[in-house]
């Protein structure tokens, strides 16, 4: 393998940073707007709607995952033919889907909306939120397939320029549709769909690479059965591993709908900057996921250690860096978010969780990337259910005396549980490769 320097890892992690950092933009954008209308209500819609579809969608997160595990350990071991069959695998699972969700949207939104304990208010506006917003499914779920190709090949600068198409065009229409045409919580879901298929089609554009030489249409091999088993493994134990996690936060949301539209709104608000701070250390992850499946691939135990030991460096920097900065500024980018005073005044009271939260959680960030890179799937799921575990008992202990601040501890528990788990089993990576 070439050299894993600090710089290399940095030409990989900061596109990603970048491109991520537009993501929660786009999050606190859309709360933004709504809020703008003085209500509490539309702003809970939009943060409703939102964690129900990522709920929805975040099954289907493996395909970016197990994508960039599998992709990079074949580019490591030089085989280009694979990387392009994976992706299609990939893909026409993102299509079936995606058809499926739009099929099922009823019986899936009865569910969701059973689950949630919200006003008769905020839910009709979700209702109508959700009804637009579903016909994205296929593409919202292939994107994660082309973005999983580009990291695992070093394009993340490919990544960068697609999230700044998307989002930027996004946050464009939001303003055009909200603020100019007035048409409310409506008009951001469909800012985000017109938004979710021009992204997908620059998406097929930047991975093209992939679909040269016809390995993309090399049939035996898309439908190689030994690859295949492989893939539906890795991708089936994510997959598991995807659901406890977006399980957790979407408790975190309904349980937090129980104290009123104001708390709904104030966490909503702040879930902003947990965004912020997943998708900005998501980046070093990421190198650690293109550098050490290439590393696997091409049997360098030293430069798996190498590539965690790096990546993880600057992702606890960056950590602390974040938490710095939620404390210090927080109150003003809440203050931008929302005018309603009863939500900011509930938000600064539970801004301190916010802001510890970056240092808490890197370790599990950064063992999720360097699992994904060694297809430590396995491992994966099993760390996670086991922290599911810890986050009910602290559900069921915490909340109850503390009210929402008890809800925030609970998540923060999870976040140790997850990095505590994982550190037990890291050796593995390093076994991966040289096995």
């Amino acid at each position: 393998m070439d050299e894993i320097s600090h710089r290399r890892v940095l030409k990989i992690a900061l596109p990603i940073v970048l491109s991520n950092a537009t993501v929660p933009l786009l999050g606190a954008v859309d709360t933004g707007v709504v809020g703008q209308m003085g209500e509490a209500a539309p702003i809970g819609a939009v943060g409703v709607g939102a964690v129900i579809l990522a709920s929805i969608y975040w099954i289907f997160s493996f395909l970016r995952m197990g994508t960039s595990g599998l992709v990079a350990q074949a580019h490591g071991g030089k085989d280009p033919a694979e990387t392009g069959a994976i992706l299609m695998r990939a893909l026409m699972i993102a299509a079936a889907a995606g058809v499926m969700f739009i099929l099922l949207q009823g019986v899936l939104f009865r569910a969701a909306f059973a689950l949630a304990p919200a006003s008769e208010e905020v839910e009709s506006l979700t209702r109508n939120y959700l009804a637009i917003r579903i016909w994205g499914a296929p593409a919202t779920i292939a994107l994660f397939a082309l973005t999983g190709w580009l990291i695992a090949v070093e394009r993340t600068r490919g990544v960068l320029v697609l999230q700044f198409w998307m989002n930027g065009l996004n946050i464009a229409l939001d303003f055009l549709f909200v603020l100019g045409v007035g048409w409310g919580v409506e008009g951001v879901a469909i800012a985000t769909l017109i938004a979710e298929w021009s992204g997908l089609a620059m998406g097929l554009w930047l991975c093209r690479p992939a679909f040269a030489g016809g390995q993309w249409n090399d049939w035996a091999r898309v439908f190689d059965r030994a690859r295949i088993v492989r893939m539906m493994k890795v991708n089936g134990d994510i997959m598991i591993r995807s659901i406890g996690l977006q399980a957790s936060f979407t408790t975190f949301v309904f349980l937090g709908a129980r104290y009123g539209d104001v708390t709904l709104a104030a966490n909503q608000v702040l879930l902003q900057f947990l965004e912020i701070t997943a998708f900005g250390l998501d980046g070093f992850a990421f190198a650690a996921e293109s550098l050490v499946g290439q590393a696997v691939g091409a049997r360098s135990a030293l430069s798996v250690r190498r590539a965690s030991v790096v990546a993880s460096q600057w992702g606890v920097g960056g950590s602390v860096a974040l938490g710095l900065a939620f404390w210090f500024a927080g109150p003003p980018l809440i203050d931008l978010m929302t005018t309603e005073p009863d939500v900011r005044s509930a938000a600064r009271s539970f801004l301190p969780w916010v802001a510890i939260a970056p240092v808490i959680g890197i370790a599990s960030w950064m063992f999720d990337g360097i699992f994904i890179g060694a297809t430590l799937s396995r491992e994966m799921r099993n760390t996670m259910l086991a922290s599911v575990v810890v986050y009910v008992v602290a559900l069921l202990t915490l909340p109850p005396v503390l009210g929402n601040h008890g809800l925030w501890a609970a998540l923060m528990v999870l976040n140790v549980a997850r990095g505590t788990t994982m550190a037990l089993f890291y050796r593995r990576a390093e076994t991966a490769a040289a096995g």
